[in-house]
Parts: structure tokens; C-alpha cells; sequence
């Protein structure tokens, strides 16, 4: 589903040229939940951003479902996103002057979705918990429902390869557990391939591998105990 070959990442400071990301080479089987754990400033979220496509990297290949994406212009890389990848950010990154079912359904007309985007959407919040808080905004929604509406937009276009970058990092335990329950659900029944970039240990335990940055490059990439409905 995803393959990176010596992909790296260099900013240049002044006269210095700063290493953001050594050469990863990385591939992701069809299905996989991987979890990208490593201390601030090891480079997780600016992997992520490059699988994205939301920054270009200074070399190397990104291969998504076969693509190669890396000399894609900026209309590819959305019409790529649109299609292929869904993004859980942090912030949720919802618009504000939109309901949350018209968030939700908003990148399914952008992209062309073929089929009823509204009804798309009320299915998608029903099946997060939210069939009753789809015409409410971001604003009336507490910090768990508004990252719930960001998985269903996540999801709606039955993305191949999902991205969360900490996903649970703004929220109580107890909300974070049932995010995650949701997105391994919504993983096991949809078969998305999914990469989480977290600090937090026990969601990386429920990923079935765990790949360790530190300094900009991997140090550890490790199978975990393989969960239950799993492949």
C-alpha cells in the first residue's frame, strides 16, 4: 500500500543545512495499522506530512497503491487525496462556519464522489455516534464529537491508506480510548491501511507494528501481537 525509498528531508538555516530526515526506507502492507512513535523533533510529523503530500521531500521515492506521488503537482496530490488518503489532524482542522455533516460532506463534492454526499455523510455520523449533532457546528461540539466528525471526513471517501497524527493528543483518556476503538473498528470493517504518529505507548500496543524514529531516522520497526480480526 505505501512504499518509501530513501526518502529524506533537509531545511536549509543560514549557511547550515539542517537534516529534518535521514533516508527512510519504509514499506506498509494492504490493511496494516502502523504506529510511528519517537520524542519531539525526531521527524514524525514531518513523515507524515510527506506521505501526505503536504510537503515535498528533498529525495527519495513515495509509492501510494502503486503511485508514485513525489512529481505530482498540487491538483494531482489533492485529486491523489481526495481518492486514496484520509487525514485525522490534531487540531481536527474542521471548518467552523460549516455543520458538522457539511464538513463531512464537503470534500466527497470536491472530489467527485460518485453518489448522494450528503446522505454519505449522515451515514458516516450515524456510524461514529453523531446522528443527532450532524447540523450542529464545531463550535457546539465538545472535543471528542468534533474528532469524531474528523474521522467520519476521514473516512468518507473509503480511503485506501488513512493518516492520524496524534490522534487522541487533545482529548481526556477516557474520550482517546473511544477514538481509537472507533478507528480500529472502522479499520477492521473497511480494511483502510492506517498510520498513527503518537507518543502515547498504549495506542502503539494496539497497532499491529511499530516503527521508532529518533534524530530523523528509524531505529526500531517491530511486529506486534497481532490483534484479534486482524489479517
Amino acid at each position: 500500500m505505501l512504499k518509501l525509498s530513501g526518502v529524506y528531508k533537509t531545511l536549509k538555516s543560514g549557511d547550515r543545512v539542517l537534516e529534518v530526515l535521514k533516508p527512510v526506507d519504509l514499506t506498509v502492507e494492504p490493511g496494516q495499522v502502523l504506529a510511528i512513535m519517537g520524542p519531539s523533533g525526531s521527524g514524525k510529523s514531518t513523515l507524515l506530512g510527506l506521505i501526505a503530500g503536504l510537503d515535498a521531500p528533498s529525495g527519495g521515492s513515495i509509492q501510494i497503491d502503486g503511485q508514485e506521488i513525489t512529481g505530482l503537482s498540487e491538483d494531482g496530490l489533492a485529486i491523489l487525496r481526495g481518492r486514496k488518503v484520509g487525514i485525522v489532524f490534531q487540531s481536527f482542522n474542521l471548518i467552523p462556519n460549516l455543520t458538522a455533516e457539511e464538513n463531512v460532506a464537503l470534500p466527497l463534492e470536491l472530489s467527485g464522489f460518485d453518489g448522494d454526499p450528503v446522505q454519505r455523510a449522515k451515514e458516516l455520523l450515524s456510524e461514529v455516534g453523531l446522528s443527532e449533532r450532524g447540523h450542529h457546528y464545531p463550535v457546539q461540539l465538545s472535543g471528542g464529537e468534533q474528532q469524531r466528525v474528523a474521522i467520519a471526513r476521514a473516512f468518507a471517501g473509503r480511503p485506501a491508506l488513512l493518516l492520524a497524527d496524534e490522534p487522541t493528543g487533545n482529548l481526556d483518556s477516557a474520550t482517546g480510548d473511544r477514538i481509537v476503538e472507533l478507528m480500529l473498528r472502522l479499520n477492521r470493517e473497511q480494511g483502510t491501511t492506517m498510520i498513527l504518529v503518537t507518543h502515547d505507548p498504549d495506542l502503539a500496543r494496539q497497532a499491529d507494528r511499530i516503527v521508532s524514529l529518533r534524530d530523523g531516522h528509524i531505529v526500531g520497526d517491530e511486529l506486534t501481537r497481532i490483534r484479534e480480526g486482524v489479517r
